[in-house]
């Protein structure tokens, strides 16, 4: 499989199922065997994880990538053995790093919801084609991550503008979002993945989502006050009449 295939949540999903540690092999840069350069794609992403443990508290040591070639065996054990080592030395995962198994498991489910915002956010870097491996290093810093968590933003739907046009609820890639045409609706924000799609196809006229950093989202509006009443299409409307 291509590297560049690896995504995010694999290793994050490796780290939440106990594994001490992740290790990725792949072509080296410039010798892809597909014409997608996957393997830039992969760096790009591998140097981000790294990043991203690092900020839930875990080693970003416990994250690997290396480029071989498949004519490199003797390489390929080397760096095995080598990483196997680096291991054992930190130990259990979350042990060396003082973090108790439920605290880093939530962090690590938090962040792994957040791979699509954060894959939004950080696109134009990810897509980053450099020359020489090393400029990876300082592709992400720590307080680039760090503000980015910082900024997370929050979407909210205005009950008093919805009109329950059904348009974010069926263009939610996440399905996060509960309403009907008769019931305002309500973004569920444990759900949502903070990609903004709501925002993009609410309508003008509307105007009922909006974008919130920095600030507490408002509750919910309580169910009983959700129902929309619509005007029937068969209604009939009372004409005045002149009387002489």
């Amino acid at each position: 499989m291509c590297t560049g295939r690896v995504d995010l949540t694999f290793i994050l999903r490796a780290l939440m199922n106990g594994n001490d540690g992740v290790f990725i092999g792949g072509c080296w840069l410039g010798e892809c065997h597909y014409i997608t350069e996957g393997n830039y794609d992969a760096i790009s992403m591998m140097y981000l994880g790294k990043k991203l443990i690092e900020h839930i508290g875990l080693n970003p040591d416990r994250f690997r990538m290396e480029q071989i070639s498949a004519s490199e065996g003797i390489r390929f054990s080397e760096v095995i053995n080598d990483f196997a080592k680096t291991l054992k030395a930190l130990g259990p995962l979350g042990k060396t790093e003082g973090l108790d198994y439920d605290d880093l498991r939530t962090r690590l489910e938090e962040v792994t919801r957040l791979v699509p915002y954060i894959k939004l956010a950080k696109s134009q870097k990810l897509a980053s084609r450099l020359e020489r491996g090393e400029e990876y290093d300082t592709l992400f810093t720590s307080e680039e991550i760090d503000d980015l968590f910082d900024d997370i933003p929050a979407y909210y739907i205005d009950p008093e503008k919805c009109r329950a046009c059904m348009m974010c609820r069926n263009r939610c890639p996440v399905k996060a979002i509960d309403g009907d045409r008769s019931r305002i609706h309500i973004i569920d924000q444990e759900a949502c993945i903070k990609c903004g799609t709501c925002l993009e196809v609410c309508p003008p006229r509307f105007g009922a989502v909006a974008k919130l950093c920095g600030v507490p989202v408002p509750p919910s509006i309580p169910e009983e006050e959700r129902t929309i009443a619509r005007k029937s299409k068969t209604e009939v409307r009372e004409i005045p009449v002149a009387v002489d």
